[in-house]
């Protein structure tokens, strides 16, 4: 994680602008056990497969993943140019822990892995314009039954 005193002004002073909204309600509840959660991924990578489309810079979509996927068939489009993309070269499980997850599936420690996984491209966008793309995404990880997600910022 890069410190904001390492950064030149101008990206520091990007990072400190962005609006962060406080929570009119409780935003966390409890939910059943992690041995019994349905876990997705939402990562803001800019992931997804080699045969959809790329993401553009200021992107507001997101990309579907398949909760099966072999990982060689994952490709980052991600559109900062400030992301270094070499720890995505030599692992994926760092931007997509999907290995992880099937680790922990197999071992029982998550009840199971959902179908579906989301990649969205972080850059380029304030908090508010995404928050149409983020209720559209909750409601297909409801949709698959999911009661927890780990969420994996780049």
């Amino acid at each position: 994680m890069v410190r904001l005193t390492d950064l030149d002004e101008i990206d520091a002073g990007h990072l400190v602008d962005k609006e962060c909204p406080p929570f009119e309600t409780q935003p966390w509840v409890s939910g059943p056990p992690l041995s019994q959660r349905r876990v997705a991924i939402v990562t803001t990578a800019g992931l997804h497969r080699r045969d959809d489309r790329n993401f553009a810079l200021r992107d507001l979509g997101y990309r579907v993943i398949p909760g099966d996927i072999d990982t060689a068939d994952l490709v980052m489009t991600q559109s900062s140019v400030n992301y270094d993309r070499t720890g995505f070269q030599q692992d994926v499980n760092v931007v997509f822990p999907i290995d992880r997850l099937r680790e922990l599936a197999a071992a029982g420690d998550i009840g199971e892995i959902a179908g579906f996984h989301y990649s969205l491209n972080g850059a380029g966008w304030m908090p508010h314009e995404i928050e149409p793309t983020a209720r559209e995404l909750a409601g297909l990880l409801k949709e698959d039954q999911v009661n927890a997600v780990l969420l994996v910022p780049v």
